[in-house]
């Protein structure tokens, strides 16, 4: 119901009393007739409620005394459950009396029949003892096939006794009683086996718990292992066979016999110690005297497998420690072949690297040269990384660098795979140092023979700085050179540093690699060094030859028409493109610092330059356009320094056109006033007036 709503009851009350409406209606609206009208309900609510409110009161008084009774019922109820639950003690306690007694009775019954149940036992197998001793076998259990189980539990506790009798006195009853012994044992086993090969579980399960108690259950153990296998290798894979023969077999066994587990153990060590291990050995020794690539490739492909094979086998149940009994059999298996592992992957590693490095070099149709070490030799490779001296005659390497990408990726993926196969085929504590002897080999052989021997070819083969149009290699070794250290750095991170990285060979190998680089840095630095050497002395022939005195003293002051000579525009070209080699052949900070060194010199030999000649007028503005043409070409080092010394330049050639009355002020500018004042007045001696016009004078 909607809530009660006081105006909204008054107004129907109004509504509903003629001329009470708030409009009248249709009669005129009669104040005095709508107060009664309100008198009148007022009365009537009135009636009502105090008729509601007695009818509350009785329900209220209803409801007490019905609480009344329920609290009275309640507390009989609570009553009768205490008694219930001291009724059920007394019977718990009653019952437990009686149980003692029954337990008591039992111990006394089984004290008697237990010796009586013995003495029955005996006096059954006395009997049939008494057959064997009078040589004729007459009762049912051992002439019908049907009860060989009992047959066989009689002929076991015979054969039991029988161990304790005089030999003798009863050497003729243990014979026969042994004989029965080894036939009955005979008989289950061909049982079992026919069983098996039905695929009769529980025929399998009963003969098998019979022969529990005989010493055939071994040779029962070893026909049901045999059997087992027969048909099971059908496929190229024998390792995926083996683990489905060992999850099928896993299924049955448990059905079959009481100890599974140990079943299992004893399978699985059957197919390593005969099938697996013929099969590795077949594989290994054909290949082991022949074929060393394939041998080692065999050798980590199985024993890769062997090890998933014992991953997978893991899953049942085969005893105790079942990682130390696989790994015992993987090692039975293999230990022949891993005890001399790195000697042989060793020698392999090197044949073949040595083959790699051998076919490279004819394929250039390159004798590769003796470099020889100590004495004379080492002397002559001092003076010349400190004084950059040719010593002896250059080679001619004809542009080839002998450095290969493909012999390097040769090299690494060789070395990647004797990383993998050592870290597979090394025993834990021997890893660090066989990974270690496979990266002394990798750098012998690819640092070394064949990087070291590529920057020293490239050494020999950089011309002397005079001469002339000198074609420059040594900047394509160092460009590949740089590459292949990416690729060996990189190998050596990913492939090297996870076999050491918890060993002390990582400080010997970071050592080592150190070593090897800092002694290629230096050798890449002294030929760098000496083509840069070889650059200016190129730019100084350019100078030399196309510079003329008269370029910059002109006959003709007014018929002057180029914008900068010759000698600067070929040099720019040259330098230029010497600028483009350089970043082409280095990386990161490297391009920088020679290109910084090559500004400096390129610098050094205009300065020295332009200090031979002397300038006219116009001569002067022809060698401004000039500083002005290297100072664009300076910009392309993209060297702050460089720029900032042509500039410098720029500025001193200024001082060869300036007004003689504006010396002083030019030399006071921002450019020039921290520079030398010899250097300032060398530059102002460089015009033709300067004594005509005495401008000595400015610098007295």
């Amino acid at each position: 119901f909607d809530p009660f709503d006081a105006d909204e009851y008054i107004e129907r009350l109004a509504w509903r009393t003629p001329g009470g409406g708030s409009k009248g209606g249709a009669e005129a609206f009669d104040p005095k007739r709508l107060l009664e009208e309100f008198k009148n309900h007022i009365e009537e609510l009135k009636l009502l409620d105090e008729r509601i409110q007695r009818r509350v009161e009785k329900l209220e008084q209803q409801c007490q005394k019905e609480a009344k009774e329920f609290a009275r019922k309640v507390q009989d109820l609570q009553k009768s459950n205490q008694v219930a639950f001291q009724h059920f003690q007394e019977l718990d306690d009653h019952i437990s009396y009686v149980a003692t007694k029954v337990c008591h009775l039992g111990d006394q019954l089984e004290g008697v029949n237990t010796p009586r149940q013995r003495a029955v036992e005996a006096q059954r197998l006395m009997t049939y003892f008494n057959e064997f001793l009078d040589g004729e076998l007459r009762s049912d259990v051992f002439n019908n096939p049907d009860k060989i189980k009992e047959a066989a539990d009689i002929i076991q506790k015979l054969h039991l006794i029988a161990q304790e009798l005089p030999f003798d006195r009863f050497a003729d009853v243990k014979a026969k009683i042994a004989s029965k012994y080894h036939d009955l044992e005979r008989q289950l086993i061909q049982e079992f086996t026919a069983a098996q090969r039905r695929g009769e579980i529980a025929r399998m399960r009963e003969v098998a718990a019979v022969l529990l108690h005989f010493k055939g259950y071994a040779h029962c153990v070893d026909v049901y292992i045999k059997q087992c296998q027969e048909g099971a290798y059908f496929r190229d894979d024998i390792f995926e066979d083996t683990a489905l023969l060992c999850q099928r077999v896993n299924k049955q066994v448990g059905e079959v016999f009481s100890s599974p587990e140990t079943i299992m153990a004893k399978l699985i060590q059957n197919i390593f110690e005969n099938k697996l291990q013929n099969f590795v050995r077949d594989k290994l020794e054909e290949s082991r005297k022949t074929d060393a690539e394939q041998y080692l490739k065999d050798l980590y492909d199985l024993y890769t497998r062997m090890t998933a094979l014992a991953g997978k086998l893991t899953e049942f149940n085969l005893g105790t420690d079942k990682q130390t009994f696989l790994s015992k059999l993987i090692k039975n298996i293999f230990s022949s072949y891993l005890e001399n592992y790195i000697d042989t992957e060793r020698e392999y590693l090197k044949s073949r690297s040595t083959m790699i490095l051998q076919r490279y070099y004819e394929s250039k149709h390159h004798q590769k040269r003796t470099l020889g070490a100590g004495g004379i030799q080492d002397l002559k490779e001092r003076i010349r990384q400190r004084t950059n001296l040719p010593l002896g005659p250059s080679i001619d390497t004809h542009g080839e660098t002998f450095l290969s990408q493909e012999v390097v990726v040769n090299l690494l993926q060789e070395t990647k795979h004797a990383f993998e196969r050592c870290h597979r085929l090394s025993d834990p504590p021997d890893l660090p140092k066989n990974a270690f002897s496979i990266f002394l080999l990798l750098v012998d052989y690819l640092c070394v023979d064949h990087i070291d021997y590529a920057l020293e070819i490239g050494l020999a083969a950089i011309p002397s700085p005079d001469s002339k149009n000198a074609n420059l290699y040594f900047l394509d070794v160092v460009q590949q050179a740089n590459t292949i250290f990416h690729l060996f750095d990189k190998q050596f991170n990913d492939h090297l540093m996870p076999l050491i990285s918890s060993s002390p060979k990582l400080t010997e190998c970071l050592h080592k690699k150190k070593e090897v680089i800092e002694q290629m840095e230096v050798k890449l630095d002294t030929g760098i060094d000496r083509t840069l050497n070889c650059m200016v002395g190129q730019m100084k022939h350019i100078l030399a030859t196309e510079q003329k005195k008269t370029d910059f003293k002109p006959e003709d002051e007014n018929n002057v028409m180029i914008q900068y000579t010759n000698a600067c525009a070929k040099v720019c070209a040259y330098v230029n493109k010497q600028v483009e080699r350089v970043r082409n052949s280095m990386d990161g900070k490297n391009i920088d610092t020679v290109l910084t060194e090559l500004g400096v010199r390129f610098h050094r030999l205009i300065h020295e330059h332009l200090q031979q000649f002397t300038y006219s007028s116009m001569g002067g503005m022809l060698a401004i356009c000039d500083v002005a043409e290297y100072r664009r070409c300076a910009k392309e080092f993209k060297v702050p320094l460089v720029l900032q010394l042509f500039d410098t330049l720029h500025a001193l050639c200024n001082l060869l056109v300036v007004a003689p009355d504006n010396l002083k002020q030019v030399c006071s500018g921002d450019q020039l006033t921290n520079l030398d004042r010899n250097l300032l007045h060398g530059f102002v001696q460089l015009r033709a007036d300067y004594r005509s016009a005495r401008l000595g004078r400015h610098f007295s």
